[in-house]
């Protein structure tokens, strides 16, 4: 059975209001087997710390009014959530407590943890009991009795046994959070935030599929939502970069709450106890996130220099002082970034290694993908500069710049850093499917592109697809080095992976750029839509698909406001689809289309002039790659009749591929049987060709093989593909080889229509095209 621990804060459980806000959020969330660690209710661990205090100094009267303060709180909890039997169990069982500790304060008895760990427990027995007077299957569970350790080591193997004997399914297990026991059975504590290390180190020993961590704050954000109003809540965040921000002293997650979830599958979430309908972030292991920018700002620190850091030093100075340190190498030697108030345990543990190198400082850290750190250093310190803010030490690390100050960063300075270096612009994923002639063309384009549209977009390629693999990089594939990644690091994958993937991609707009040939890849597309991708085709399947199909791929797309380009599917790189589109928008209306939209059939027909067999034409343009493997794919027509459909489509016209008339440039009997059949009986087609050319000649006009469109007045549609007789002198009739052309006659192009033409095929004006659409999908989507 999947399980889940849920955890919550302090601040969660700071009155009445506050148990009943999280016990409606259980009830919602949790199932029998699930576990919801608890911290103490609201400011109750530092009124204990203060009755430690007053027990140190031997000052009974202060003890006795701290000790009436958390008998009071207590008391206003029991009194405001029960009634009855369970109101007055609950009380007697903390008067009895409360006595006990005044007891151990005359007896001089009093153990610090022991102390601290009532308030944990007291959430925990107040929270079981709420649930249960509601109809709640509840139970609360000392974490003394699940978490051990020795020497100031958790005994994992011997926790995972005791937590799945302890852990079962028929209750919701309330866990006291932040305390522990060491083997001779005495209390400890988890440190500063134990609460959540609680949660996730359950998590880890019995396997459980998910951790929230229900706090005061929606997530984690660009920078402090409360000092920047634009700050920017991110959907997911990488483990590597939520352990840096907690290195760095940033106070939504902590370094050692994640150390427990290393090598799992163990989802971690962030949530609000204060607007549970709102969505956290999910923290994900590497691979299923692209890295984001951060500002992380800091408060009073000391920075320091040390001889000869020994491996585990930093870890055991974090626990002295229960807190996060950051340390780096800079000049070969190695630093520590300390709170000032407990630099002095620092250097007295580390005595005599340890100087402070600068005293009492500010500043922030920028956290963000290691191809952006150079320049966004550099612009942090420009505006710094701009603001007469001077810095005292700075470091430009692989994955974040660390800057030192003499002030703080105010509101206004973050700010404006956080315009400049974070929310710089909307965020594009990329996905290409189809990495053959032309898909190699338009990535080796890529980064031009890229550099180009950055001023208002952030594009990154992130996914690149072939039949049979894949290769996904969240944060974005290094352009430069592609193919050696593809070769690396593609995978084979099927459909539910590749949809996977893609929906966990947390980028504000996903194109997939469909540059592959393939109706059964074309078919996918409503799938696609489903998973907030717009569409770039040079596909043309899905513009010629049946139009119950069509259409309701167009609606599912204006549903969730997403944008289909198709440019390139007729003409390449030729603007034919944006001309169609402007003029009908201009006022204007569309009579008549004919053309020859084949490179191919292009090619074939201007060249030919009865010097050599047409057969041979066929053959020599397959040998340069002009055709499609087998040539009758070309001759038949359907790609051109494919094309012509799109165009009307393009037009609002309501048709179906079928009822576009068809004339292959073939006899029909030659489409059968294989090809060496037709190589066999090649006759027939020289034959066929040369006797359409001579009748063409006699009528003063050349061969052409023509798509053409037509409306009439009464609204009635006439459309044919097939061999055509072209007056000399016409635009179609001079053609250049290979190009395409489009006539286009209007209402206001009546005597003298517009001509559109231009290399109609080749994988760098396709490729083109391509980045084209891009480029319009851009500039709409801003």
């Amino acid at each position: 059975m999947a399980k889940v621990v849920h955890k919550f804060g302090g601040s969660s459980l700071s009155s009445a209001e506050r148990y009943q806000a999280v016990a409606k959020i259980i009830l919602e969330q949790c199932q029998l087997g699930d576990s919801v660690v608890v911290s103490a209710a609201g400011k109750t661990t530092n009124t204990l710390v203060k009755l430690w205090q007053s027990f140190e100094q031997q000052d009974v009267r202060a003890f006795n009014d701290v000790l009436l303060q958390v008998e009071n709180h207590q008391r206003e909890l029991i009194d405001a959530l029960f009634t009855g039997d369970r109101h007055a169990a609950l009380l007697k069982q903390l008067v009895n407590e409360l006595q006990a500790l005044a007891q151990a304060r005359e007896a001089r008895t009093l153990h610090y943890a022991s102390l601290l760990a009532h308030g944990e427990l007291w959430s925990a027995r107040v929270l079981a009991n709420y649930l249960s007077s509601q109809g709640i299957e509840a139970r609360d569970i000392d974490a003394r009795k699940l978490f051990v350790q020795q020497d100031g080591v958790l005994l994992h193997a011997l926790n995972k046994e005791v937590c799945y004997s302890a852990i079962g399914d028929n209750a919701v297990h309330i866990v006291t959070g932040f305390i522990a026991a060491d083997s001779q059975g005495e209390t400890v504590t988890l440190g500063r935030n134990g609460s959540d290390y609680s949660a996730t180190l359950l998590a880890n020993y019995i396997d459980a599929t998910q951790v929230s961590i229900w706090t005061d704050t929606t997530g984690v954000f660009s920078t402090d939502p409360r000092k920047v109003s634009s700050a920017i809540k991110y959907a997911k965040v990488c483990r590597s970069q939520a352990e840096l921000l907690a290195r760095l002293g940033n106070p939504v997650l902590h370094a050692k709450t994640l150390s427990p979830l290393k090598g799992t599958d163990i989802k971690l979430q962030v949530r609000s106890s204060f607007d549970s309908d709102a969505l956290g972030t999910e923290i994900v292991k590497a691979g299923y996130s692209k890295e984001k920018r951060f500002i992380t700002t800091f408060g009073q620190l000391d920075l320091l220099r040390v001889e000869k850091l020994n491996s585990g030093e930093v870890k055991q100075l974090s626990q002295l002082i229960q807190h996060s340190i950051h340390h780096f190498i800079k000049g070969g030697e190695a630093h520590l970034l300390v709170p000032s108030e407990f630099s002095h345990l620092v250097i007295n543990a580390l005595e005599p290694r340890a100087n402070i190198i600068e005293s009492q400082v500010q500043g922030f850290a920028v956290v963000a993908p290691s191809q952006d750190i150079a320049g966004l250093h550099l612009q942090a310190l420009e505006l710094l500069d701009d603001n007469a803010i001077v810095t005292r030490f700075v470091l430009q690390a692989q994955n974040y710049s660390l800057v030192l100050t003499d002030q703080s960063i105010d509101s206004d300075v973050l700010a404006v850093l956080h315009e400049r270096l974070v929310n710089k612009g909307r965020e594009l994923a990329v996905i290409v499917a189809g990495v053959g002639n032309v898909g190699e063309v338009f990535i080796e384009q890529c980064k031009d592109q890229f550099d180009k549209l950055s001023e208002h977009f952030d594009l990154k390629l992130v996914g690149l697809l072939r039949s049979k693999q894949m290769l996904f990089c969240p944060s974005g594939l290094n352009l430069a080095q592609w193919q050696q990644q593809w070769q690396n690091e593609a995978i084979e994958y099927n459909e539910a992976e590749l949809f996977t993937r893609i929906k966990e991609l947390d980028y504000e707009h996903k194109v997939i750029i469909d540059i592959t040939a393939s109706e059964r890849f074309s078919a996918l597309y409503p799938q696609f839509v489903e998973h907030d991708c717009h569409l770039i085709s040079a596909n043309k399947y899905a513009g010629t698909a049946k139009h119950s199909w069509y259409t309701q791929l167009r609606q599912k797309l204006q549903e969730r406001n997403l944008l289909w380009r198709y440019n390139t599917s007729v003409g390449a790189g030729l603007p034919v689809n944006f001309a169609l589109a402007d003029l009908q928008n201009s006022g204007d209306e569309i009579v008549r289309i004919e053309g020859v939209f084949s490179g191919t059939l292009s090619w074939l027909c201007s060249r030919y002039d009865g010097s050599e067999a047409f057969s041979e034409l066929v053959l020599g343009a397959q040998a340069l790659g002009f055709t499609e493997p087998d040539p009758r794919e070309d001759l038949s027509g359907r790609d051109m009749q494919r094309k012509l459909l799109i165009l009307a489509r393009e037009l609002g016209i309501e048709l179906e591929l079928d009822e576009i008339e068809l004339e292959p440039l073939m006899p029909d009997n030659l489409a059968q049987g294989s090809w060496l059949q037709f190589l066999e009986n090649r006759q027939q087609l020289d034959d066929f060709y040369a006797e359409h050319d001579a009748k063409a000649r006699e009528n003063d006009a050349v061969l052409r093989y023509t798509g053409a469109l037509e409306i009439a007045n009464n609204g009635h549609v006439c459309a044919k593909v097939g061999i055509a007789h072209v007056p000399n002198g016409a635009a179609i009739a001079n053609l250049t080889p290979g190009d395409n052309i489009f006539v286009i006659h209007t209402k206001w192009y009546e005597q003298n229509p517009l001509v559109i033409q231009g290399p109609g095929a080749g994988k760098e004006v396709t490729a083109a095209g391509i980045h084209s659409d891009l480029f319009w999908l851009t500039q709409n989507l801003k």
